[in-house]
């Protein structure tokens, strides 16, 4: 199953839908105990999601079978010294002490733009070092453009990189980056692929400072409804049937939202033309634009 699941919500209010606000370690625990039960093996974590490591240390039961990927601190300066090096090293353990984990299955630099500045090949050695010591399978980064993916596959042999990726957000599909990217063997987990959860409102409930997206999103809904579909599924659908992506990480603030996630993803195949809902419009595509306060 391509399906991985996300763990922001465990540790932070999130998401532009979620009203229902941090999820508490009792829903964690019956949440992770149906992913487990449906195949759902692939966790997504980071030391920048609150408590989410510690919630995840807590409720993970012994001889688990699940992969876990985290990501390091964002360090967001000119230049990368040996003492943030050590920084970061530490930040690890630490992630792996909340964790309660001997090792993750990847470990990702968060903030892209820290694998583009001077000093950033002592990053990517530790990470390797780290690898090559057992505390991570896979390493790579979270990117959140074409331009960050040319710069950092130029550079670094990442293995394992997350990509924003939606219907409305088709970029890399269009730049031909996701075929690049298998062709390098580099394994690619898509995220945001309901947009933290626009993608399920009605164009009513969207806020207004996204309002130009209402039309579009209308378009969609309408679409799905001509096919039998729910927003999730087709959403679901538009990811899960590009042979480019290994995973798809989705996030749910409770069992029952991942139930209906687990259905969408099992909906049947429909020939839809999902280019035509494409948006160019940053402002929306990209929730570190969104101005909803």
């Amino acid at each position: 199953m391509k399906l991985g699941l996300g763990t922001a919500q465990f540790g932070l209010d999130y998401g532009v839908s979620n009203s229902s606000g941090k999820t508490s370690p009792q829903e964690v625990t019956r949440i992770l105990r149906l992913a487990a039960s449906t195949g759902i093996d692939l966790i997504d974590t980071a030391h920048a999601y609150g408590d989410s490591e510690v919630v995840l240390g807590q409720v993970l039961v012994s001889g688990h079978e699940f992969r876990l990927v985290t990501k390091i601190p964002a360090l967001c300066k000119a230049t990368l010294t040996s003492e943030d090096i050590e920084q970061v090293r530490r930040a690890v353990h630490e992630s792996l002490c909340r964790l309660r984990q001997q090792k993750v299955y990847g470990l990702l630099v968060h903030n892209a733009e820290d694998l583009l500045i001077p000093g950033s090949e002592k990053l990517f050695d530790l990470l390797l070092e780290l690898k090559q010591q057992g505390y991570a399978d896979r390493v790579g980064v979270s990117v959140y453009d074409k331009a960050q993916i040319d710069r950092i596959i130029g550079r670094f042999s990442i293995d394992l990189i997350q990509v924003p990726l939606s219907v409305l957000d088709q970029r890399l599909v269009a730049s031909g980056h996701l075929v690049q990217l298998r062709q390098m063997g580099v394994e690619v987990h898509a995220r945001s692929i309901f947009l933290q959860g626009l993608l399920l409102m009605h164009e009513d409930q969207v806020p207004v400072s996204l309002s130009g997206v209402r039309p579009l999103l209308a378009a969609l809904h309408a679409v799905f409804r001509e096919h039998d579909l729910t927003p999730a599924a087709g959403a679901i659908q538009f990811v899960r049937d590009l042979a480019e992506v290994h995973r798809m990480v989705i996030g749910v603030n409770n069992a029952t939202q991942l139930v209906e996630n687990i259905d969408a993803y099992q909906s049947k195949r429909v020939a839809i033309d999902f280019s035509r809902f494409a948006c160019a419009d940053e402002r929306i595509t990209n929730p570190a634009m969104w101005r909803l306060h």
